[in-house]
């Protein structure tokens, strides 16, 4: 996605799960954690499933990490190509993870939200403020 993006970003890519969100387990959210707590950088994008999002935000905002960390994902899939969302969040997630102060976001839709501050609203197909 970057590469078809253009993005010319320094940016460096760690892949860490390839699986639903729905199916993470404590491990899988243990190995978030680390990877944001032992990376040297401080701004953290992390792609992720919808539909747990909000909590994994919640969980590493308990870190308390001086780092801005930044989840964003898809309402529909990148797999459905040009109809999905997953670019626009991207590019979005990018920009925000320059420009917010220290802390835990989701960024959906072109807006971003604190971690305690959102939530999926399934019926509409959306994130909002809480």
């Amino acid at each position: 996605m970057l590469e078809r993006s253009r993005c010319k970003l320094p940016i460096h890519v760690t892949p860490l799960l390839l699986k639903d969100s729905l199916a993470f387990t404590e491990e899988d959210l243990q190995k978030i954690e680390k990877a944001c707590t032992t990376t040297s950088a401080k701004s953290i994008v992390i792609t992720h499933g919808t539909d747990t999002m909000v909590n994994t935000a919640k969980r590493l905002a308990r870190l308390k990490l001086d780092k801005i960390i930044v989840l964003t994902g898809a309402m529909i899939p990148y797999a459905f190509g040009c109809s999905s969302d997953g670019f626009f969040n991207l590019g979005c997630a990018l920009s925000f993870s320059q420009t917010l102060s220290t802390n835990v976001y989701i960024t959906m839709q072109g807006q971003y939200f604190l971690w305690n501050e959102v939530q999926k609203n399934k019926d509409l197909g959306l994130f909002e403020k809480l």
